[in-house]
């Protein structure tokens, strides 16, 4: 399809944060890289046999190399795939879901227990525009931890150094070297510089 070069396409569009409606003309191109990732995603949790493979799949399903220092154990899904960034020695567990149409990224030395979910997508309250995806950026800081059965959801960023307990819903930024967990999260501990915990009562609420 030509495009004036000051026009956005759907990619960019879904990048900037625009709203995707199933109306959208470009809607059937996203639809297409959609049904290549669920294909793609199929295939390698059936057919990889090591880390080595999963991390080739998968580089091809994201559209980047991902670099040697990351694994990822299967079965891993995405919806999308094209919105996702990982950095180097990054682990991530079994069974993990990563809904990237606002974008995931995910920076260096992180951590991710099995059964996590990165929801970077939402839908307007208003029923009669719930069709309607918003998208979301999800920024996981270097050498944060998210553990087992974890849920992040749109716009999050979880800080460095931070760490998610396991079964916490995330809907809020979570602060540099701190402990989140609970539904909705809240924090629960402050790390300090030399690996010690403490705990810091007026970060309770964030």
């Amino acid at each position: 399809m030509n495009r004036d070069e000051d026009t956005y396409d759907i990619f960019q569009r879904l990048q900037a944060g625009e709203l995707l409606r199933k109306d959208d003309p470009e809607y059937r191109e996203f639809g297409e890289v959609v049904s290549r990732t669920i294909r793609l995603c199929v295939q390698m949790n059936a057919t990889a046999t090591d880390v080595d493979q999963v991390r080739s799949q998968l580089s091809a399903i994201i559209g980047t190399e991902i670099d040697g220092s990351t694994t990822i154990f299967p079965p891993f899904h995405t919806n999308f795939g094209r919105f996702i960034r990982l950095g180097k020695n990054i682990f991530i567990n079994h069974a993990c879901s990563f809904l990237d149409i606002g974008g995931i990224t995910i920076e260096d030395d992180v951590q991710i227990g099995p059964r996590v979910n990165l929801t970077s997508e939402n839908h307007p309250l208003d029923p009669t525009d719930r069709t309607t995806l918003i998208p979301r950026p999800i920024v996981i800081k270097r050498n944060a931890w998210l553990g087992a059965g974890a849920t992040i959801l749109p716009g999050v960023t979880v800080g460095e150094n931070a760490i998610v307990a396991a079964g916490a819903v995330v809907s809020r930024d979570v602060p540099a070297n701190t402990v989140v967990a609970g539904v909705p999260a809240k924090v629960v501990k402050l790390l300090v510089s030399d690996g010690g915990e403490s705990l810091d009562t007026h970060l309770f609420n964030v």
